[in-house]
């Protein structure tokens, strides 16, 4: 029988979109198709390439309206923020503009005996397992550099997300990529662990849980397949005495709330120096006071509901175990009235919380925000690597060289400086721990969908 994969919108608890998962041997044709178009894909032009995929990308921009009222019915986010296209439009731009010299051979020597180079060459399939948190965003991070590599490249979404694979093949195809070297297929994660298995792809990327990521190791064990997997974060700020007060309270509770709090480097824990610390707390209170949850097709909503009912339970559960325990909660239900007790989960700022927490120690991925007090740097730097994730941490200081200083011993992939939950594509979007391994964008990016061939010609004269 064949499953039909769902998803249920937050807005109102319906089934939005269904789609039939592909069964195994579907699947595998498709892969097939994929293998078969990517030689010839390999061969054009790098600048061809790159212009197909920026024309896909201007495509996807034609589809602005559809796309943000879709990714309001799919995962609730408010429409009055426009989708996710500012980001994606950057990141297309900057990988097209670097393609050249990322890909352009080593050159050891070359001389009227000798050749000897190094090559990067695709690695033949690329398969893309995507999020529905920034199902675009995330998406293109990947696919982008895949195929202006020369890869093609499968895509699987989140079934929370269906329609986003679909949107992105309708771009792509419509700007001139052809079909069998970008799709968009649905699986279930049987088929999904069954393709990998089968050495189905040059490389897989992932993005969600952690279990999510043991389960693509687990199917790749023994192909040598690479892997790029970017498995969650609690991410931390750290706010000095030297600190903006006012811009860091700004940019920190828009990194711990926007998006609901559904974002890979959200803001998830804040350690506020001593002196301080109430000056923090009290702006923090007052900046998510001003929050408006609600239906996301309203302008005046500014927090939407979280993309699914189980995730918002997650975080009931969390912030109810920190106040058993001690926490002191500061945003009262009353300035939320549109808590539902289901999708629509009113925003929390916790006090008084501790490590023994599960809101300060496991992934919350949702509008919630502890904060701590800390006397300096070691006490600030013990608890910020105090956390089984490393993917960003956010300093706040006017002092480079303290910030050099603390952010060279902090566990993680990205260290922030008076900004927060950015990606930043000339960079290495990478993390460490239980973050995953592998990473994208800038240069690297590049590198992860490729591999290095060497070349060494002797040159032979009559």
């Amino acid at each position: 029988m064949t499953r039909m994969i769902q998803c249920v919108s937050p807005v109102d608890g319906r089934v939005y979109a269904e789609r039939p998962a592909l069964g195994r041997d579907e699947a595998m044709a498709a892969v097939a198709r994929a293998k078969a178009a990517q030689p010839a894909w390999a061969a054009r032009p790098l600048d061809e390439r790159i212009a197909l995929v920026k024309a896909g990308v201007a495509a996807l921009n034609g589809m602005k309206d559809r796309v943000v009222e879709e990714l309001a019915w799919q995962m609730g986010r408010p429409t009055r923020y426009g989708g996710e296209f500012g980001g994606v439009n950057e990141r297309t731009e900057y990988m097209a503009k670097i393609a050249a010299e990322a890909l352009a051979p080593m050159i050891a020597e070359e001389s009227d005996r000798f050749e000897r180079r190094i090559e990067r060459q695709p690695v033949g399939v690329v398969f893309v397992v995507a999020p529905w948190n920034y199902p675009y965003l995330t998406a293109v991070n990947t696919i982008v550099p895949a195929l202006i590599a020369g890869n093609a490249v499968v895509l699987k979404h989140a079934s929370q997300t269906l329609l986003a694979g679909e949107r992105l093949a309708e771009a792509f195809h419509a700007g001139g990529v052809p079909a069998d070297v970008f799709q968009n297929v649905v699986l279930d994660h049987a088929t999904t662990e069954a393709l990998i298995a089968a050495r189905s792809f040059g490389f897989v990327n992932f993005t969600g849980s952690v279990a999510g990521g043991q389960a693509i190791e687990r199917a790749a064990a023994g192909t040598f397949t690479a892997t790029g997997l970017e498995l969650g974060g609690k991410d931390p700020g750290y706010v000095m005495e030297d600190a903006d007060l006012d811009w860091a309270v700004d940019v920190l509770m828009d990194g711990a709330m926007y998006n609901a709090g559904q974002c890979c480097c959200g803001i998830e824990r804040i350690y506020v120096h001593q002196s301080l610390f109430d000056d923090f707390v009290g702006k923090a209170v007052a900046w998510v006071n001003a929050l408006k949850l609600g239906n996301p097709f309203e302008p005046e909503t500014s927090l939407g509901p979280m993309a699914n009912v189980r995730f918002a339970r997650t975080v009931r559960e969390q912030v109810a175990e920190a106040v058993a325990a001690g926490a002191k909660p500061l945003i009262e239900r009353q300035n939320f009235p549109a808590d539902d007790g289901g999708a629509y989960l009113m925003p929390q700022i916790l006090v008084n919380v501790d490590h023994s927490m599960r809101v300060m120690s496991e992934e919350s991925f949702g509008p919630v925000v502890g904060i701590m007090p800390v006397k300096g740097d070691d006490e600030a730097l013990r608890l910020m690597n105090d956390s089984p994730y490393g993917l960003t941490a956010s300093l706040w200081t006017q002092d480079p060289d303290r910030a050099w200083s603390v952010a060279r011993r902090i566990e993680t992939g990205t260290v922030f400086m008076n900004r927060a939950d950015y990606l930043d594509p000339a960079i290495c979007w990478t993390g460490c721990k239980d973050t995953g391994r592998g990473g994208s964008l800038s240069a690297l990016g590049f590198h992860a969908v490729t591999r290095p061939r060497s070349y060494h010609f002797r040159k032979v004269k009559a």
